[in-house]
């Protein structure tokens, strides 16, 4: 049968469910429902359509989830923009940067990676911005927020109700 898209009340997308558990959650008035498939399901008393998309109606927090410390998260922190420059870029083009380099005592954590494009990366080298006469437009820090969710969907296969749901943290591969 038809998955459904599980969204936070902020309508970010968490997860895809089974349309069982969707109607579970539509009968305990945990979600509200809102997209549907065509298709419906009979129970004894009455008929219902099976919900495409529902929204969480309270707030799903992840208390207490560090965030992962990986390339993905950390392009994530700023923005795909190269943080000497300015230039936004596809995850493709960019590459990550230590402020102090490694050859100097630099540590690979969050509060010393930056993400970086490829000719400044070049242009900074093994120096500390200020050698190489450039400013970070922000100091790197630990983000506050949750893991960036991936949910991988073959594009072909996303259902039309979905589509205006998911945003730049869901990939789509054709």
């Amino acid at each position: 049968m038809e998955q459904v898209l599980l969204l936070n009340i902020t309508y970010e997308p968490l997860k895809i469910i089974d349309w069982r558990k969707a109607l579970t959650l539509l009968l305990l008035g945990k979600v509200e429902v809102l997209e549907e498939y065509q298709r419906e399901v009979h129970a004894v008393t009455f008929t219902v359509r099976l919900p495409s998309v529902v929204r969480l109606l309270r707030m799903v927090r992840r208390n207490g989830t560090q965030p992962r410390f990986s390339r993905q998260n950390i392009y994530a922190r700023d923005n795909n923009c190269c943080q000497y420059c300015g230039t936004r870029m596809s995850p493709e083009e960019l590459t990550y940067d230590h402020v102090i380099p490694k050859s100097r005592g630099g540590k690979t954590e969050w509060s010393n990676i930056v993400t970086c494009c490829i000719p400044c990366n070049r242009k900074k080298g093994g120096a500390t911005p200020q050698e190489a006469g450039m400013k970070l437009l922000r100091k790197p820090a630990r983000p506050k927020w949750a893991p960036v969710l991936k949910v991988t969907i073959g594009y072909r296969n996303v259902p039309q109700s979905w589509r205006d749901y998911l945003y730049w943290n869901v990939e789509l591969v054709d």
